[in-house]
């Protein structure tokens, strides 16, 4: 059984929404989904997981939330070379742009996307919860 970890700072819930959904996509396709915040998620973790989703809202200037998130996924950069992933997170302002910086620095990493990422205004719509499902089902296949 493929074990996925879903990885994701949430501030207002959005994000953690769409983090439950992933892992739903991921239990939907039979594989081991595992929740996971910064604060219990590091590098030495990467190697036993198949598979990484990783979720992060848009904060101030369309950058990934500095205090937590970004410290956690900065250190485990190094480490995503030929791992599968997926990328997913809410915004409340702005056109995505801090996804698309995020996309640019994990494709220098060499890392593997899954699918596309996916990106919610504000609180996932009911095409968003699906669309996260989608994202953790790529993930487990």
């Amino acid at each position: 059984m493929s074990k996925i970890a879903v990885v994701y700072w949430s501030g207002t819930g959005n994000t953690q929404s769409m983090a439950e959904a992933v892992a739903q996509g991921v239990k939907d396709k039979g594989a081991e989904a595992v929740l996971l915040t910064p604060d219990t998620f590091d590098p030495s973790m990467i190697d036993s997981m198949d598979a990484i989703a990783f979720g992060c809202p848009a904060m101030g200037t369309e950058v990934l939330e500095e205090s937590e998130f970004e410290p956690m996924f900065s250190s485990c950069e190094s480490k995503l070379s030929g791992k599968k992933i997926a990328l997913f997170g809410s915004y409340g302002w702005g056109d995505g742009e801090w996804m698309r910086n995020w996309e640019a620095a994990c494709k220098k990493d060499e890392a593997v996307f899954a699918c596309g990422s996916v990106i919610c205004n504000e609180a996932p719509d009911d095409n968003g919860i699906a669309s996260c499902k989608a994202l953790g089902a790529a993930l487990a296949e």
